[in-house]
C-alpha cells in the first residue's frame, strides 16, 4: 500500500487528522519539515487548548492538556551536545538550529543562547497551540524572572495562573509592578506574601480568581471584583469574617461565586459574626441586602465557605 500523501489532502481533512494526534506528537511531527510545520501552524485554532507551565528557574517547560490527562515535558539546557551521538537530532526550532534529545516523557534541548532559546520554545508552542501560561515565581531572586516575564506579557499571552511570592525587595517590587500592571492578562493570581507591613499592594485590575496568603492584603481585597477568593491567614479572626460578610451583604465583592478563609483566629468562642456565634452560621443561607442573591455559608475546623447564588 503506497503511503499517503499527507500534506496534499484538504486543509480541513488535515485539521480533522491533527487533532486525533496527542501534544507530543504534534510537537516532533511539527520538527519534520517546514512544509509541515507550517501546515500545522495554520491549523492552530483547531488545536486543543493546552497549558504551559513554565519552571522559569530551571529553565523548563511541561505543555499539558486542561484535564492534565495528556501532558509532554522540554527541557532545555545551556551549551551544545556531542552531535555524533545516535540519540541526538538537529532540529529548526524558531529559526534556528538546536540539537535534540528524545526522554521518555519529552524532549531535551540545548541552546547556545540559553534564555533566549527558552522563550524560542515558548514561542514555538505557540504556533502549534492555543495556549495558557501557568507559572511559579518563587522566593528565589534571580534575573532570569524579569526578562522572561516581560516577554510574555509583551507578546499579550494569557496566563492561567501565575504564583509570585513577594518579598519586599526592590528587585521583587519591580517584577510585581509588571504583573499588577497587567493582569487583565490573568486568570487566576496566587500571592505568597512574607509577613511586611511595608508590602501593601496597590491592585488596580482584579483577576477572575485570587488566592493570598498575607494580613496585610486585606484592606485593598475588601475592594476586589473577582469571582473566587482564597485567604490562607493564619490572623484572622471572627472579626475579619464578620467585616468581609457585612461587606457583601452591603454589595461588596459584587462577582463574588465562593469564598474560601482559612485562619485559626476563627472560633466558636470568639466575637459574634452577624450578631451569631460561628457554629450557628454553619448549613445558613445569608442574603445580600438589596435580595438580588443569597449565599450559602460551611465551617468546618480553621476555614468557612460561602458560595453565592445570583437571582439576577
Amino acid at each position: 500500500m503506497p503511503p499517503l500523501p499527507l500534506l496534499r489532502l484538504p486543509q480541513l481533512v488535515l485539521c480533522e487528522i491533527f487533532k486525533s494526534f496527542n501534544i507530543g506528537e504534534k510537537i516532533k511531527l511539527s520538527f519534520c519539515s517546514k512544509k509541515l510545520s507550517t501546515q500545522i501552524n495554520n491549523a492552530q485554532f483547531y488545536s486543543q487548548k493546552v497549558i504551559v507551565d513554565l519552571d522559569i528557574l530551571n529553565q523548563n517547560i511541561r505543555v499539558h492538556s486542561e484535564n492534565n490527562k495528556d501532558s509532554f515535558e522540554i527541557y532545555t539546557y545551556p551549551g551544545s551536545w556531542n552531535s555524533h551521538n545516535s540519540n541526538t537530532h538537529q532540529y529548526p526550532i524558531a529559526g534556528c538550529s538546536a540539537p535534540v534529545i528524545t526522554t521518555p516523557t519529552g524532549i531535551k534541548i540545548f541552546w547556545k543562547n540559553y534564555p533566549e532559546g527558552f522563550l524560542s520554545v515558548i514561542q514555538y508552542l505557540l504556533k502549534i497551540f492555543y495556549c495558557k501560561i501557568s507559572t511559579t515565581i518563587d522566593h528565589h531572586n534571580s534575573d532570569i524572572y524579569q526578562p522572561v516575564i516581560s516577554e510574555l506579557f509583551h507578546l499579550q499571552l494569557e496566563f492561567k495562573k501565575i504564583t509570585i511570592s513577594l518579598d519586599g525587595s526592590e528587585q521583587r517590587n519591580l517584577l510585581w509592578n509588571k504583573i499588577a500592571s497587567n493582569l487583565r492578562l490573568v486568570e487566576e493570581l496566587r500571592i505568597i506574601s512574607v509577613e511586611n507591613p511595608h508590602v501593601r499592594p496597590v491592585v488596580t485590575y482584579w483577576p477572575e480568581k485570587i488566592s493570598v496568603t498575607s494580613f496585610y492584603w486585606f484592606q485593598s481585597l475588601l475592594a476586589s471584583t473577582c469571582t473566587r477568593i482564597t485567604l490562607d491567614w493564619l490572623h484572622l479572626d471572627n472579626t475579619d469574617l464578620d467585616e468581609i460578610l457585612r461587606k457583601w451583604k452591603a454589595g461588596g465583592f459584587p462577582n463574588l461565586e465562593h469564598l474560601k478563609i482559612h485562619g485559626q483566629g476563627i472560633k466558636d468562642i470568639g466575637a459574634t459574626i452577624l450578631e451569631m456565634h460561628l457554629w450557628e452560621l454553619a448549613g445558613m443561607v445569608i442574603e445580600a441586602d438589596d435580595g438580588s442573591k443569597n449565599a450559602t455559608i460551611r465551617i468546618d475546623t480553621g476555614s468557612v465557605e460561602m458560595s453565592v447564588t445570583s437571582f439576577q
